[in-house]
């Protein structure tokens, strides 16, 4: 039943979207039904319990607002493969954990428009520097995804905002800026987003 309620909803969106209908911006969907059988949808993270996550764009940014929390589920499944990765290439547990949260919101088989796949949306470029054969399994790709935020932590003499900032531009990108967060819009919304959830991150283990 759940297939068949889900199934309605994503015939629901493509039906708007074919009517002409603007979705919005953010493309995170949450939807519930409600007594009467009517179907609701926002685009606005709810303190209503009924709504219900039912589509997330990968990688999306809604900009420097406080980002919401994934479930304790979600980071609970991937919990010791980030604290694995993170021990053994020396990056803060509580970065990967936002990075991963920012970029897929641990679906480990989220792909952006651009390519980027896994839970931390490597780039097939970025895979293949750091040997990640499978981009979806969830352990290749969080251990090239922690090696590659070590380097850039490294490049950049461990500011966490230009490091953050590397991840989602490409560390050219940060450098041509004068090590500056680039003035892409993307960027300059996802560095923030990244470290609200990395301070939350950081409270929610202490």
């Amino acid at each position: 039943m759940a297939f068949q309620s889900t199934a309605a909803i994503f015939a629901a969106l493509s039906l708007l979207a074919a009517s002409g209908a603007a979705l919005p911006a953010r493309a995170d969907i949450f939807s519930f039904k409600d007594e009467r059988g009517v179907v609701h949808f926002t685009n606005i993270p709810s303190l209503d319990r009924r709504y219900k996550l039912v589509r997330r764009e990968a990688g999306s940014a809604p900009g420097p607002s406080r980002s919401y929390m994934p479930t304790e589920a979600d980071i609970r499944r991937y919990q010791a493969i980030v604290e694995s990765a993170s021990r053994h290439h020396g990056v803060d547990t509580a970065l990967v954990h936002a990075v991963i949260s920012a970029e897929s919101g641990y679906n480990p088989n989220a792909l952006s428009r651009k390519g980027a796949s896994g839970l931390m949306q490597l780039m097939p470029d970025t895979a293949r520097r750091y040997g990640v054969q499978n981009i979806f399994d969830p352990v290749e790709n969080v251990h090239g995804g922690v090696r590659y935020l070590k380097d850039l932590l490294a490049l950049f003499n461990g500011d966490m905002r230009l490091a953050v900032a590397g991840y989602n531009a490409g560390e050219n990108a940060v450098i041509r800026a004068g090590n500056r967060i680039p003035p892409y819009p993307e960027t300059q919304n996802y560095v923030p987003k990244v470290i609200d959830f990395y301070h939350r991150f950081r409270a929610r283990s202490g």
